[in-house]
């Protein structure tokens, strides 16, 4: 099958406790070009966790510093993109999906048809929702992502990550053959207790979708929040 998808998945401790950012980065326009594209934003994110967010955080920086920051990126990655295209006489870009965790609150910025699932357990059953929308039409006609259309913010949602919930990251080819409700119930997060539970739950959903029928990109990323 093949793979333009890429992923970020970085997390480090610092005196404001753990910060943490996963992306999933769906790239489109062939092979050799789907993965330039996606490679390249997962590179620009991982310089912008580094170099931007561990400082703001550092320095209490407000949401809306931070959010301004990464759509100043966004767009420059989207020009960038956009010009490489041009030079190339190509059409290539990126979905692209992240999320960052600082200490208890979560920030998603969002461009295209990866999604992000929001996951909470409770006495009498699991919650899952989905706490982005798509930009396609139909199954696989893209309205918005970094590079190929005009330059649009990504959708940004935040808000508080409580211990015990959990967040799965996954690209379109992901959820495509599996209902939410058995998506709910695989990835319950009380059941989900160590690392390589839920890897196993992630390889299972995978080849559930290859069995059926799914031949686009498959790429996910679990995060759960836990007191420590």
């Amino acid at each position: 099958m093949d793979n333009q998808d890429s992923i970020v998945l970085h997390q480090v401790l610092t005196a404001r406790g753990r910060v943490l950012m996963a992306a999933v980065c769906d790239g489109m326009g062939g092979l050799e070009q789907g993965e330039w594209a996606s490679g390249y934003v997962t590179k620009r994110l991982l310089e912008w966790f580094y170099e931007f967010l561990l400082r703001a955080v550092q320095k209490r920086k407000p949401c809306w510093k931070i959010r301004r920051s990464m759509e100043r990126l966004v767009y420059d990655m989207h020009e960038k993109i956009r010009q490489y295209s041009l030079q190339q006489n190509i059409s290539l870009g990126t979905t692209m999906t992240v999320l960052t965790i600082v200490e208890k609150t979560y920030y998603v910025w969002h461009l295209g048809d990866s999604r992000v699932y929001q996951f909470s357990a409770g006495y009498k059953r699991v919650k899952a929702v989905c706490m982005t929308r798509d930009h396609v039409k139909g199954r696989n006609m893209l309205t918005k992502c970094v590079g190929s259309f005009g330059y649009e913010k990504p959708d940004f949602k935040t808000g508080s990550m409580r211990s015990g919930q959990a967040v799965l990251l996954c690209s379109d080819g992901f959820y495509h053959c599996v209902t939410q409700r058995e998506m709910t119930e695989v990835m319950n997060p009380d059941r989900l207790l160590e690392e390589e539970q839920i890897a196993r739950r992630l390889r299972e959903i995978g080849e559930a979708c290859m069995r059926r029928g799914e031949r686009d990109n498959l790429l996910a990323v679990y995060v759960k929040a836990e007191d420590r």
